[in-house]
């Protein structure tokens, strides 16, 4: 720029403007976003050292002293000297709880907690078995015609009850009749000649020649007479065994041959379920173990059995066994055909059982307080089973050994403790829970 000399004019050189002026939006939302994870952090440490048993402990260990960390429950400053303590020891140091550091271990320390065990018991675990299978009569005939012609009549009813040769009909039998009719005078006239001919070799006016044409002829007549009768009886349509008449397939007029059903009988005085077991239960089902079925047409009625047979092999395209229930049906509500769910127990381990009350849970998972010797010692545990009476466990529990089942809230590793029963001047109203000093 001129100035009128002939000089041009530079306007001084102004300082660069700083980054934060120029970007005033990115510079708020920046540091909006270090104060909300500063915020973020501070509440998830804050957590951490309330929360999580033992967390200023740990902090202590690395160097880091907390103002605000939980003192010993006794009501003391945590560097003050505790009198209380089991031992006559030190208190224990800034951040860290009394009765050993483990979560929970300055609760109750310096006295004598009141508490009321139970004894551990050996409980065998049940292995249940349930499977569905079909129902079927313990025997079961189809009773087909045993010879040809026309069906004269039927003597029984669907649903009767008929003993085993009993008739249930009749084919028409008017030529067999006939037949065996003459078949029984040829016979007669037979033995008659044969015993006139044995009455004339006696004296000697016939020769053995006539006496034995007499006795094949009276042989041969027998012979034609068994045949007609037997050829007579097969008119006649018997049940071969004892039970309940099904269905009729024919009726009385219709013709019938020796390939035609005409019913069939079901002994079902016990219904064999049949059903299939896993691989694994192969060593354990045996013949004559009790059960348990329930038919689905009778929902909430279990019948009381055993296992009337098992299969000789597994089968190995199913990895299964197949096994025969026999399950008693007087009164003949059971229908073959029926589905049933079939129950089996079977004998398992034996293991620890306590009371529900005595499981304890933590992080680490489920535990409980065990006495030893006026002191409790925390054993961890591993639930098997569940029953309403107990809670069977694996750990290293004995029968005999107590464990604390109420005012486990206020125990530590190695607390002493008294029993309820035991506390002097305890009474009926002291509650256990809430460990009050001896």
């Amino acid at each position: 720029m001129s100035n009128g000399g002939g000089r041009c004019y530079r306007p001084p050189d102004r300082p660069p403007l700083p980054f934060f002026a120029g970007n005033a939006f990115g510079n708020s939302r920046l540091i909006r976003q270090l104060l909300v994870s500063l915020v973020i952090v501070g509440a998830a440490a804050a957590a951490y050292v309330l929360l999580v048993p033992g967390a200023a402990q740990t902090l202590a260990r690395f160097g880091v002293e907390l103002p605000f960390a939980p003192q010993a429950a006794t009501g003391t400053p945590a560097a003050a000297p505790s009198t209380g303590a089991p031992g006559g020891g030190q208190a224990a140091p800034a951040g860290q709880r009394q009765g050993g550091g483990s979560p929970g271990g300055g609760r109750g320390a310096g006295r004598t907690m009141v508490v009321v065990a139970a004894p551990v018991v050996m409980a065998t675990i049940n292995d249940k078995l349930t499977a569905i299978g079909e129902g079927a009569a313990t025997r079961s005939v189809t009773v087909m015609s045993p010879a040809s012609g026309t069906l004269a009549e039927l003597l029984v009813k669907p649903g009767d009850t008929v003993a085993a040769g009993a008739v249930i009909g009749r084919l028409d039998a008017d030529a067999e009749s006939i037949a065996a009719e003459r078949a029984r005078l040829a016979f007669s006239d037979a033995q008659t000649t044969l015993n006139r001919t044995n009455e004339l070799a006696k004296a000697n006016n016939a020769t053995s020649v006539q006496v034995a044409a007499a006795q094949l002829g009276y042989e041969n007549a027998r012979l034609e007479l068994q045949n007609a009768e037997l050829a007579l009886q097969k008119r006649t349509i018997t049940t071969p065994i004892a039970g309940t008449v099904g269905l009729f397939q024919v009726t009385a007029g219709n013709t019938v041959t020796t390939q035609t059903v005409v019913t069939t009988i079901e002994d079902t005085s016990e219904i064999r379920v049949s059903f299939w077991v896993p691989e694994r239960y192969a060593t354990s089902v045996a013949v004559g173990m009790p059960l348990t079925a329930t038919a689905v047409a009778l929902p909430g009625e279990n019948i009381a059995g055993v296992v009337g047979a098992v299969d000789n092999r597994i089968d190995t395209a199913s990895r299964t066994l197949k096994v025969e229930a026999e399950i008693p049906n007087g009164d003949g509500r059971l229908k073959p055909g029926m589905s049933f769910s079939v129950a089996l127990s079977f004998s398992g381990e034996q293991f620890p059982a306590v009371d529900p009350l005595a499981i304890q849970w933590s992080s680490n998972g489920a535990y409980l307080w065990k006495l030893n010797d006026g002191k409790v010692e925390r054993v961890p545990v591993e639930i098997i089973q569940r029953n309403s009476g107990g809670v069977m466990v694996k750990a290293e529990l004995q029968p005999g050994d107590q464990v604390v089942t109420q005012g486990v809230q206020q125990l530590a590793p190695g607390a002493s403790v008294r029993l309820l029963d035991e506390a002097g001047g305890g009474g009926k109203g002291q509650k256990p829970a809430e460990g009050n000093p001896s």
